[in-house]
């Protein structure tokens, strides 16, 4: 039985991928890789073959026309055996001893017929460029080492967002609620971690540093200037997760609350992006997306509006656009997104 599936998406990752590969072999037996070449023109075909010939029982390597990463990850997902699902960037890595204990969880869990919804670990920003790096933690917000629903959840600091680098989900949920991540689309991490979180009852935190986030690419999709760039992909996402759920009626009061959270600050990126691009196509796409919102769920807007996030972030004039610019300066210290 493999106990976890590692889905590694990769486009021309020839130069980088050995090493989040490489960081997941010290459990070859329980675990699964599923390596995704979507379409790379470069050796990435080549180093995947040669790690399923050398590891046939525990690597896969998939070929597919250039998707994207969400559609990568949906193949990941289509072809995972694991109990659990992981996904793991080609530029980053998982710390080894922190990736056993995760498994070995799993395992006992499994064992005792407590397999739960949502594993959570901790991440780490991995910023060499700058010769730091930053561990995001959840110890104040999260029950350790036990199985746990949402009603024992504590309050999130604004950095403690869930992500797609701290969240490993089971398999089955996540067919269950039939996520489907968009073709062509960057920023879908948001949506793979965002819309299966109503589906999910029971949960387990880890306090281990396992994932480790590399920043510093120039071609990186958080790169600022990438990003804006590529606002259509981020806004079209956006509105993807307002639409995934009715998020206001929600049974748990703490779900709620954290999604609705976890949204303001993906409206926040959104609207900041839009100001800081200085077009007036991108003012008025900021002015349509909180449009959007408010026609779709009033409720939820009027919830986003009144975080400490939203509040400033539909303003449109010069002063308004300004504290805008301030406080995307602000969660980008805060969140560390790039």
């Amino acid at each position: 039985m493999k106990y976890l599936t590692v889905a590694i998406p990769c486009y021309n990752s020839g130069e980088y991928m050995n090493k989040a590969i490489e960081s997941c072999l010290i459990l070859k037996d329980d675990i699964e890789i599923i390596i995704v070449d979507d379409g790379s023109t470069d050796n990435t075909a080549e180093i995947g073959a040669s790690y399923v010939k050398m590891y046939p029982e525990t690597i896969r390597c998939i070929h597919q026309k250039n998707g994207g990463h969400g559609e990568a990850v949906n193949t990941g997902l289509r072809h995972a055996t694991g109990l659990y699902f992981k996904v793991l960037d080609s530029d980053d890595w998982f710390e080894q001893s922190a990736f056993v204990k995760v498994v070995n969880t799993i395992k006992e869990l499994h064992s005792k017929d407590e397999d739960v919804d949502m594993m959570i670990a901790n991440y780490v920003y991995e910023k060499p460029s700058e010769n730091k790096s930053s561990v995001i933690k959840y110890t104040n917000a999260l029950p350790q080492d036990r199985v746990f629903r949402w009603y024992d959840v504590k309050h999130f600091y604004p950095q403690q967002n869930l992500l797609m680098h701290s969240v490993i989900y089971r398999t089955q949920l996540l067919r269950n609620c039939n996520l489907e991540l968009p073709k062509h689309t960057f920023y879908v991490d948001n949506l793979f971690v965002y819309e299966p979180l109503p589906h999910v009852t029971t949960l387990y935190y880890l306090n281990v540093d396992l994932y480790r986030y590399y920043i510093g690419r120039e071609d990186q999709s958080v790169n600022e200037k990438i990003m804006i760039s590529r606002i259509d992909q981020q806004l079209k996402v956006t509105k993807l997760m307002i639409d995934s759920c009715d998020v206001m009626n929600l049974k748990s009061r703490k779900l709620r609350n954290y999604m609705v959270k976890y949204l303001s600050m993906i409206m926040t990126v959104s609207s900041a992006l839009c100001v800081k691009s200085n077009t007036e196509e991108n003012l008025e796409k900021r002015r349509e997306l909180w449009a959007y919102l408010k026609n779709q769920n009033k409720d939820l807007y009027k919830a986003v509006k009144h975080t400490a996030l939203g509040t400033f972030m539909e303003m449109d004039s010069k002063a308004g656009r300004k504290a805008i610019t301030i406080g995307y300066s602000i969660s980008q210290k805060i969140f560390a997104f790039n």
